[in-house]
This record gives C-alpha cells, sequence and structure tokens, in this order.
C-alpha cells in the first residue's frame, strides 16, 4: 500500500509545448484501446464505401427479381446511366461516372462535420488529445480557425441536406413493399431498408445541431412552449448521439452490401409474407 509519501508529485512547466512532458500520461487502463478501435472502423467505413461508390453495378433489385431495392449509397440515383426501374422522373445527362459519387458527398459531408465525429476522428487519427488525461500529440493548437477545420461550420448546413435524404431513403423504405408481379409484401430487405431509413432518422434527430435548432438557441423556454416540449423530447435521444452514430454507419454499410448481393445473384431476397 503507499502513502502519500511514496507519490511522487509530476512536474508542470507553465507556458511549455501542448504536447506535455516526456511522460505522456500516468494512466495505467487501456486509453488506447478507443481511439483505435475508431480508427480501424472509419477506415474499414471508408474503404468499402469508396470502393462500393466506384463500382457503379449491382446497387439496384428491380422488377427482375420482383422487388423494389435500392442501396442508400445510390439513392437518389439521378444519372442517366442509372438503371431502369432506380431513378425518379428526372436525371442528370452530364454527369458519365458513378452517381453514386454524385449525391454522397452529402451524407458523408453531414457525418464528417457532425460534432460527434469530429471527437471521433480527432481522437483517433489527428491525436489531439488521444484521451483524457492524454498529452496532445502536437505541440501547438490552433481550434477550427483555419483551412481545412474552420469548414466544419457548415454542419448546420449539411444538417439540412441530411433531412432531405432521410425523407428519400424513407420513401425507399416504403417502395421496398413492392414487389412487381406479386403485389405487396415484406421481405428481409424490406425490413433492412426499414431499419436503415429508423437508424438514420434516430442519429439525425439526436444530433447536437438539431436540438440546438429547436430549442438550444432559446432564451426564455416560457415564451415557446412548443418548442420547448420538442427540445426536452430530443434531450435524451442528443445523450445517445454517439450510439446512433456508430449504428447508423454500420448499418448503411450493410444494407448496400446486403443489396449488392441480391443484386449480384449471391442469395434471393427472402419474402416473409
Amino acid at each position: 500500500m503507499s502513502t502519500l509519501e511514496d507519490v511522487k508529485p509530476t512536474p508542470v512547466t507553465l507556458g511549455g509545448t501542448r504536447g506535455g512532458p516526456a511522460v505522456r500520461t500516468l494512466r495505467r487502463d487501456r486509453w488506447w484501446v478507443s481511439p483505435a478501435v475508431t480508427v480501424g472502423v472509419l477506415t474499414a467505413f471508408v474503404a468499402y464505401a469508396t470502393w462500393a461508390a466506384f463500382q457503379n453495378a449491382n446497387y439496384y433489385v428491380g422488377a427482375a427479381m420482383h422487388r423494389d431495392l435500392i442501396s442508400p449509397f445510390y439513392s437518389p440515383c439521378l444519372a442517366e446511366s442509372c438503371v431502369p426501374g432506380s431513378h425518379p422522373g428526372f436525371v442528370i445527362t452530364w454527369w458519365t461516372i458513378s452517381p453514386a459519387i454524385l449525391i454522397l458527398i452529402f451524407p458523408l459531408g453531414f457525418r464528417l462535420t457532425c460534432y460527434y465525429y469530429r471527437k471521433a476522428y480527432y481522437r483517433g487519427f489527428w491525436q489531439s488529445p488521444p484521451a483524457c488525461g492524454v498529452a496532445d500529440g502536437h505541440a501547438s493548437y490552433s481550434g477550427e480557425t483555419r483551412f481545412p477545420l474552420i469548414l466544419q461550420n457548415v454542419h448546420r448546413y449539411f444538417f439540412l441536406f441530411g433531412l432531405v435524404f432521410n425523407v428519400i431513403l424513407t420513401i425507399d423504405a416504403v417502395m421496398a413493399f413492392r414487389m412487381p408481379g406479386e403485389g405487396i409484401g415484406v421481405s428481409l430487405g424490406t425490413l433492412v431498408l426499414c431499419v436503415n431509413a429508423a437508424l438514420l432518422w434516430i442519429y439525425t434527430l439526436s444530433c447536437h445541431a438539431c436540438r440546438h435548432l429547436c430549442g438550444g438557441n432559446l432564451d426564455k423556454f416560457s415564451k415557446h412552449p412548443i418548442r420547448h416540449r420538442i427540445w426536452k423530447t430530443l434531450s435524451p435521444l442528443n445523450a445517445r448521439h454517439m450510439l446512433f452514430a456508430w449504428m447508423s454507419l454500420i448499418f448503411v454499410a450493410l444494407t448496400d452490401l446486403y443489396v449488392r448481393l441480391v443484386a449480384s445473384g449471391v442469395f434471393h431476397d427472402p419474402k416473409l409474407f
């Protein structure tokens, strides 16, 4: 058992570098696990999403398979090259590469500028700082006042785009109940698209920008009872924003993978009822 005499004080240098003393941390737990997992999951997602976006194939399961399933990476499919049945009433004729690249900038921009994801990749990739009680990996700190981090301020606008895409993916989930040649029904793919849309809505509504927009910027709740009620409803969701961020991120990739496997003929989408 140690006593107070056994504990040696840690020297502190006022005005020293941000990186701290030679001993980076006094923590003895596995503080590095969380940032390491973050790096691994985000790297895997970016690698898969990039690969899927450039495939430009197997993103839609249509009437030939008695289904109406489209990957969230390719919806809305606006390019003229989109396979029949996958695009809305209009197309963009001048876009000649994968239609996924045309739209992914908006949902990815929303996540990239998300307050939680900033914390996650700042700690995981930038080591700024990697964990509580651990010295920063850099000698200086400029915050988000310089390029490119100053672009994080557009998060509130990407939030609005996120709402638009949530509506589109919700429509896709409803359309997944259509089974051309068989009528209306529910398949495993229907459930996958519905769960994906639900998770994206929960992630978006739990966003800090959403909570602020609905009531966080008010000085007196008593003058805005409706917005106060909405704010109180969203606050519990906001407390679990990290959980919803990871769940929706992983599931949106799994949704694309499911549609891709069905479209490529690896297995048939089973009808439940």
